[in-house]
């Protein structure tokens, strides 16, 4: 089992791990590759405005980490043509369909880059050239591999690979038009050519080999091989579906609807998931995983061990179908707890209308287990995932629950990734996500941002003012845009560009978004008036963060219109980070 993915960057453990991986396999299964040769190899991926293309990397791995085989595509944008260095599978891994699967990926990237096609030199299958029969029947393997995706060797020229110009080994130039037909303008492969020897194998070969390759191109236009090895009906199409390095990871909390509260005006129901899956379910962004089980120091490393020890305590305590209230709050004394479980919900709590309840406890906890298990993903190596999760979190502090929330799953999750480096919490929910703040107030290395309702206006109505900034180490690390009532969605963009631009300045390693849908027009709980265009709108700018991100559901309470809204932010998401 394994799964192809896109390195997209060399700063997340997973992806140096795979880095030096992929050094080994040039080392061992390319025999004449030289150390500087694997240094110049790493130096394009880090580099690539100094060599004047785009480097993409794919690996093989498992969720271990372990890489079993890598491509590695170069395009060129002025020619846009992309050419294939390498696709090689580790030792020992040769007849597991990775290389298909790999070939797949690269083929699946040249056309979502518009290339005009994909280029990658084989070599020969001619007897007169290899009496080896070994090697020629590699040769032969590897040219009908690729025959059977509809690419062919380009025929009648002089074209010698530069590494081994000395060895007189012609090989050929294979072009894979990706699932098109395309005529080939002489001119056209010249231009590819020149560049293929010129910035590839800069100062690798003379000025006089390249001009002696380009001038044996005659045909107008050059001419491909016919099938040699399978018959046209055998030819694999292109794969038109979303990769599964660029689905979106999605965990549902299946136990949400245990936490069921009827009462009359108590709005966060479990219709709300459903709304969202069925309108999700229409795209072909999101790949599904169950959720894990995480242990309860997850929690505790960001809540209060004793707030812990009550929820859980107080919950099982009750009956089911029984929900109590806080009505009692330590105003004067917050030295004393009151004796009586029930007594005592007031202590943990900032308010009046979140329920403790049978369920309360299972379900919370196992929001966390969903956004965990995203977030254990993105840490993998994933570029995006989604905890689409009942209750929500974001109002829940270090000592206590509020807001319908109990645990705060994007804290916990923040808390998790920091072990990597920085990490940014985006908070768009309509009300200020006073949780962060409380939890991470004293920290530098983790940012909390909130764009809200002014805390004047609506809950929690203590914090979420501008001034609020952090303190100690922390103090610049807190950032809040509090905004008035009934602004449209080109006022909320304007306030998102600028919390955008203090994030990018911070150059965290995550992203993690508390996506409320209740700025939403009309949402019972809101004032303000987004549309459904405006959250894709928003979720572009996001994605065009280019940050492994973790969107964790908070508010949003118009089922009409909620599940839509939930598709194009997620669909402007996935195309501001993937989309060209």
């Amino acid at each position: 089992m394994f799964r192809i993915r896109k390195i997209q960057d060399f700063i997340l453990s997973v992806n140096k791990g795979a880095m030096k991986q992929v050094q080994e396999i040039l080392r061992t299964q390319f025999d004449e590759i030289k150390e500087q040769d694997i240094q110049r190899f790493f130096d394009q991926l880090l580099n690539p405005s100094q060599y004047r293309f785009e480097p993409h990397l794919f690996v093989a791995d498992n969720l271990k980490g372990k890489v079993i085989g890598f491509a590695y595509l170069s395009y060129f944008k002025d020619l846009n043509f992309c050419f294939l260095d390498y696709l090689a599978a580790g030792k020992f891994q040769i007849s597991r369909g990775i290389g298909g699967a790999l070939y797949q990926r690269v083929r699946h990237e040249a056309k979502s880059l518009g290339a005009v096609g994909l280029f990658y030199e084989c070599l020969a299958d001619d007897p007169r050239v290899y009496t080896d029969q070994r090697i020629l029947r590699q040769n032969k393997s590897r040219l009908k591999f690729y025959e059977r995706y509809g690419a062919f060797p380009i025929i009648n020229s002089l074209h010698k690979k530069p590494l081994v110009i000395d060895k007189d080994i012609p090989p050929y130039i294979v072009f894979d038009g990706l699932g098109r037909d395309v005529f080939l303008m002489r001119e056209k492969v010249r231009s590819v050519v020149r560049v293929i020897l010129t910035r590839k194998y800069a100062g690798l070969c003379s000025s006089q080999w390249t001009r002696t390759v380009l001038d044996s191109f005659k045909d107008d236009p050059v001419e491909l091989r016919p099938a040699r090895y399978i018959k046209k009906q055998e030819k694999i199409p292109i794969d038109v579906s979303v990769p599964f390095d660029k689905k979106i990871i999605l965990v549902v909390n299946e136990r949400h609807a245990i936490h069921h509260v009827k009462e009359k005006g108590y709005v966060e129901t479990p219709v709300r998931v459903g709304t969202i899956l069925k309108e999700l379910n229409k795209t072909d962004l999101f790949y599904t995983i169950p959720a894990s089980n995480f242990p309860a120091n997850y929690i505790t490393a960001v809540h209060d061990k004793g707030f812990y020890s009550y929820l859980k305590k107080i919950c099982y305590h009750l009956k089911l179908k029984e929900s109590i209230y806080p009505y009692l709050f330590p105003l004067r004394n917050h030295a004393r707890k009151p004796v009586d479980l029930i007594d005592r919900a007031g202590y943990y709590c900032i308010d009046t209308f979140t329920p403790l309840n049978r369920n309360a406890f299972i379900a919370a906890k196992r929001a966390v287990d969903c956004a965990m298990s995203a977030a254990q993903r993105i840490a993998f190596g994933h570029r995006l995932a989604y905890a689409l999760i009942r209750p929500p979190g974001h109002h829940a502090e270090q000592h206590c629950f509020g807001g319908f929330c109990y645990f705060n799953s994007a804290a916990v999750a923040a808390h998790y990734f920091s072990r990597f480096g920085k990490v940014a919490i985006l908070d768009i929910d309509h009300h200020h996500g006073n949780g962060q703040q409380d939890i991470f107030y004293h920290r530098d290395d983790i940012l909390t941002a909130s764009i809200h309702i002014h805390p004047r206006l609506d809950y929690p109505l203590f914090t979420g003012f501008e001034d609020e900034k952090g303190a100690d180490q922390g103090y610049g690390y807190n950032i809040n845009v509090p905004l008035p009532k009934g602004i449209d969605g080109g006022r909320y963009r304007k306030a998102l560009k600028k919390v955008l631009r203090h994030i990018k300045s911070f150059s965290p390693i995550f992203l993690i978004v508390c996506l409320g849908l209740d700025t939403a027009k009309r949402d019972p709980t809101g004032t303000w008036k987004l549309l459904s265009h405006d959250f894709f709108d928003n979720g572009i700018l996001i994605g065009r963060m280019n940050l492994p991100t973790l969107v964790i559901q908070e508010g949003g309470y118009n089922n009409r219109v909620l599940g839509v809204n939930a598709r194009f932010f997620f669909q402007g998401l996935w195309q501001g980070a993937f989309k060209p």
